[in-house]
């Protein structure tokens, strides 16, 4: 009787532990977007570069993103840094990065609202972010179909 007594007790402790740790595949993909804009956030944008899916490295050389990031956001729009918040996660299934781009079995639509408040004035941009695991790493893909 003991030895049942014992062996609840450790799988009630397995259960809850589980049940504390465990992520769902939509918070890994809201907890990758967050991570790459609070690397933007902090101007570090060879960290976000680092975060992207290699089809978003295949657009942008990793020197350049951080120069083009960099001028965009300081220069152009005046500001230092940006606030940002990350809505509802929606899975997808097929979707593909360009209108002639192989599709991606599944991927996390992640909607992305920065606000800015700079030089003009405060503004907001809203950006769908996208993603997907790589080799057990969550990476970032943007929407190119026109």
């Amino acid at each position: 009787m003991r030895k049942i007594v014992v062996i609840l007790i450790v799988l009630f402790a397995v259960a809850v532990l589980f049940l504390l740790f465990y992520k769902s595949s939509e918070e890994q993909a809201a907890e990758a977007v967050i991570a790459f804009y609070a690397y933007e956030q902090d101007a570090d944008f060879s960290d976000s570069w680092e975060m992207f899916h290699p089809l978003m490295k295949e657009k942008f050389d990793k020197v350049d993103y951080m120069q083009d990031r960099a001028h965009v956001f300081m220069d152009h729009f005046g500001v230092t840094t940006f606030t940002y918040t990350v809505g509802q996660v929606t899975e997808i299934k097929e979707w593909s990065m360009e209108n002639d781009a192989e599709p991606i079995d599944i991927v996390y639509q992640v909607p992305v609202t920065q606000v800015f408040k700079g030089e003009y004035g405060n503004f907001s941009l809203v950006q769908n972010v996208f993603v997907t695991e790589v080799d057990g790493e969550w990476k970032i893909l943007w929407d190119y179909k026109k």
